[in-house]
């Protein structure tokens, strides 16, 4: 699976974990150079708080276009630090 924003690949892996129909990408998969934090959090009933990343390329920015839960519920703790994509992240294989 490939993660692409303002047509650069973003995240690549094989490794992806499916949760709700969005593929959780693995940490070491990112190209952290397009990921710069974000203020903005949330919380899923299930999974706990999410924080999240801007993702910038090129100029190009989609604010909280990536999402990850750093202390997950002991439910989605396969999911810990994984990194899921929106907000204009295209995800494809």
């Amino acid at each position: 699976m490939k993660a692409i924003f303002n047509k650069k690949v973003i995240a690549e892996s094989d490794k992806t974990v499916v949760v709700e129909g969005n593929h959780y990408f693995p940490p070491a998969s990112i190209k952290k150079k397009y990921f710069k934090p974000s203020d903005e959090h949330s919380v899923c009933y299930w999974k706990g708080d999410a924080s999240y990343y801007n993702v910038e390329v090129e100029g190009e920015v989609s604010p909280g276009g990536a999402w990850y839960y750093p202390h997950p519920s002991h439910a989605a703790a396969r999911i810990k630090d994984y990194v899921a994509f929106w907000r204009g992240v295209e995800v494809t294989d």
